[in-house]
């Protein structure tokens, strides 16, 4: 008989430099992923915060009263 490997049995143990490897390229993914979450948050709150203060321009120059022309 033949001995024939198991395909469920455990896979072979990882070096040390490729445990190191495998942790480092998980961990940039998962920061490169944070990195670009925030500048697209960052982004739509830019836009957001320019939009209000545009408002708030053509709120106050709208409010401004004119000359009252009041006697002395």
């Amino acid at each position: 008989m033949t001995a024939m490997k198991d395909p469920f049995s455990k896979p072979a143990k990882l070096s040390s430099q490729q445990k190191t490897d495998q942790t480092n390229s998980v961990v940039r993914n998962i920061i490169d992923a944070e990195v670009t979450a925030r500048e697209k948050k960052t982004e739509k709150l830019r836009a957001l915060r320019l939009a209000r203060n545009e408002e708030d321009a053509v709120e106050k120059a709208a409010a401004k009263p004119g000359k009252s022309g009041r006697a002395k």
